[in-house]
C-alpha cells in the first residue's frame, strides 16, 4: 500500500498539491513496526488475488466456458494468501494488547500468568499429576 494510499484512502484527488506539507505519523518500532509492513503486503497481495479470482470467473462467464481446474487453483492461493494475513493480524493484535497468547480451545487474549480462560474457562497450561512421592534429601 503506497504512502498516499494511506493517508488519503480514498485517491490521490484529496492530496495537498505540495506534497511537503504531507505530515507522516511516526512508525512504531520493534516487531510491531515489522508487523505492521508484513501485514500491509499481505493485505495487498489478497486484495490483488481477489481481484484476480473475480476477473477469472467475468471472463469465464462471459464466454461461457468455465475451467474450474483454473479457479479453483486461483480461491486456493487467495486462502492461503487470506490465513497468512489472519495470522499476521493475530499476531498485531497480539502485540498491541501486550498479551501473553490466546486460548487454544476459544482463541481469546489472555494475560500472562493466567491459568484459565477468562472467556470458556479452559486450562491454558497443562498440568502435571502430583506423584505423591517426596523427593530424598
Amino acid at each position: 500500500m503506497s504512502a498516499l494510499r494511506r493517508i488519503f484512502p480514498r485517491g490521490v484527488a484529496d492530496a495537498p498539491a505540495d506534497p511537503a506539507t504531507v505530515v507522516m505519523a511516526p512508525a512504531p518500532d520493534g516487531p510491531a513496526a515489522e508487523l505492521t509492513v508484513r501485514r500491509d503486503a499481505l493485505a495487498e497481495r489478497f486484495a490483488q488475488a481477489q481481484w484476480d479470482l473475480g476477473g477469472l470467473a467475468y471472463e469465464m462467464a462471459r464466454r461461457d466456458h468455465f475451467r474450474l481446474d483454473v479457479l479453483v487453483r486461483a480461491a486456493a492461493r487467495l486462502q492461503e494468501v487470506d490465513a497468512e494475513l489472519a495470522e499476521a493480524e493475530r499476531l498485531l493484535r497480539l502485540e498491541e494488547a501486550a498479551a501473553a497468547g490466546s486460548c487454544p480451545a476459544c482463541g481469546a487474549l489472555h494475560a500472562r500468568g493466567a491459568v484459565f480462560c477468562w472467556q470458556c474457562g479452559g486450562a491454558l497450561i497443562e498440568r502435571q499429576p502430583a506423584s505423591g512421592q517426596v523427593a530424598a534429601p
